[in-house]
């Protein structure tokens, strides 16, 4: 039997919607290929996408409600598209290297996720709370499509994102620079709410259906649950990953002098 084929690198990826497409256009052009508009678009909507592209030198072609939905996957959007190259990602060293004057650096590991909203959502999120980066498995992982840019709402490209081929040996190199593990698991003794989070921090969030993987988990420093009532059993993925998130940012936030 022959070897599957390595799947080839993807150099481009389309967004859609409104959202997505016009913060592209305000933050990145230089990354759009080209632009998708439905050629019954709002028409102050349209002429605002058309001046934009025009001046940012991106270009752009009319099209059909039926073309957009193709090229959405059945997504919602909203008579806009672009093709824009692929997301940059840097290499942990080099992020390391980024992080060395930050007191106490956080960045959340994604385990092996299926659900690419979900994966833009928890970016998103990352984004609001002031988390430093995001680290993806290179295989095994939705990926960075359109859907993920949706559920983002454009802020994919505010965050540095790290690939890497196996997260095992990435969470050994964290901790080899004094990184602290810490893995959601709706089982664990430890509440976030008590958890010490005053350190140089790793969050792990695993996958929608089986949660983080047994090596994985047996790496982590702590694993915490999110205290919940009334027989709740789980949360979303990329609601847990908030919640831990914002945790985070509200134990680190300065606190007021007293008078």
């Amino acid at each position: 039997m022959r070897p599957n084929k390595p799947k080839k690198e993807e150099t481009s990826v389309v967004i859609y919607g409104k959202h997505p497409v016009l913060e592209k256009l305000a933050s990145d052009p230089s990354r759009i290929e080209k632009i998708l508009i439905k050629d019954t678009l709002d028409r102050e909507l349209m002429a605002e996408v058309k001046l934009l592209a025009s001046n940012a030198g991106v270009e752009f072609v009319m099209t059909t409600e039926r073309t957009l939905r193709e090229i959405a996957n059945g997504g919602t959007h909203q008579g806009l598209a672009a093709r824009i190259t692929a997301v940059p990602y840097i290499e942990l060293a080099d992020w390391l290297v980024s992080v060395k004057e930050i007191e106490n650096p956080a960045v959340v590991i994604l385990d092996e996720l299926e659900d690419p909203q979900n994966v833009g959502a928890i970016i998103r999120s990352a984004v609001a709370a002031g988390i430093h980066g995001i680290i993806i498995p290179k295989h095994r992982q939705a990926p960075l499509s359109g859907a993920a840019y949706k559920s983002s709402a454009g802020t994919i490209d505010k965050i540095p994102l790290i690939r890497v081929t196996n997260i095992n040996d990435s969470i050994r190199i964290l901790k080899d620079n004094k990184f602290w593990v810490v893995g959601l698991d709706g089982s664990a003794k430890e509440s976030i709410w008590t958890q010490d989070l005053d350190m140089p921090i790793c969050f792990i969030v695993g996958s929608e259906g089986d949660g983080m993987r047994l090596k994985t988990g047996e790496l982590c420093d702590f694993l915490v649950r999110i205290p919940m009532a009334n027989n709740v059993e789980s949360l979303n993925a990329s609601v847990s990953a908030a919640l831990v998130m914002y945790e985070w940012k509200r134990r680190i936030q300065p606190k007021p002098k007293k008078k």
